[in-house]
Order: structure tokens, then sequence, then C-alpha cells
């Protein structure tokens, strides 16, 4: 049985820093946590995207938000939604079942775990 899936953060993308904290610090109202820079092997293996980007994360507790800035049109791949799941093994049955291929990626000591949708849409899926 499947259990409640919850989204864990959103990923978007911005054209600058400054514009990103108008929009979610004064706007939204929600804090900027980090700021960090994505390494190009991560882009890579997760994006396809050939070199490192700048990537502000936005946090007040209930909605986090990851902001990728790039100046690359809207068609770039950085977007991707990250959904918190109960169980990792269960999950990658499940897409396999349904013919789709989950993909792990290392980062540190850590593994990262995506999926791609149907239409390509790619998910971050997170086990809590």
């Amino acid at each position: 049985m499947v259990k409640q899936t919850v989204v864990q953060h959103v990923a978007l993308e911005c054209s600058s820093v400054q514009l990103a904290d108008i929009f979610f610090i004064k706007v939204l109202g929600i804090p900027k946590v980090k700021s960090t820079m994505l390494p190009k092997e991560l882009c890579s293996s997760i994006f396809q995207v050939d070199r490192s980007v700048q990537m502000e994360t936005y946090d007040n507790g209930t909605a986090r938000f990851e902001v990728f800035i790039t100046a690359e049109p809207k068609s770039s791949s950085f977007v991707h939604i990250g959904l918190a799941i109960d169980n990792t093994t269960d999950f990658v049955a499940r897409c396999k079942d349904h013919g789709l291929t989950p993909f792990f990626v290392q980062k540190g000591e850590k593994q990262l775990l995506f999926v791609r949708d149907f239409s390509e849409n790619l998910f971050e899926m997170i086990e809590k």
C-alpha cells in the first residue's frame, strides 16, 4: 500500500540572486537559509549540464525552494520536484513495475535518488 506522498522541496530557476531574494524573501517572506555552488560533476550527473551552478535555498519550515541561478532560457534542465517518500526500495520497485528507470547519484557520502516521469519531468525522491 502506498502511503501519503509529501512535497519535500520545489526547484526553480531565476536569472539573478537579487531577483530571487526579492521574490522569496520580500514578496513571499521565506528566508534564505543557504547559498551554495553546485559542482560541475553533480550538475552533469543529475541535470546533464556541464558546468557548476549557484543554488540559493529558501525555507520557512513549511515551504522549501531550491533556486538555480542561470541565465539560460527556461528550457534549461535544472527544474525538478523533490518529494518525501516512506521507503526507497518500495518506490524503486514501483517505478520499475511501471516501466520507469530511477537512478542514483553519489553526492559525497550520500546517495541521491532521481526519476523522470513519462514526460521527462525530473523528480528527486527523499526518504523520510
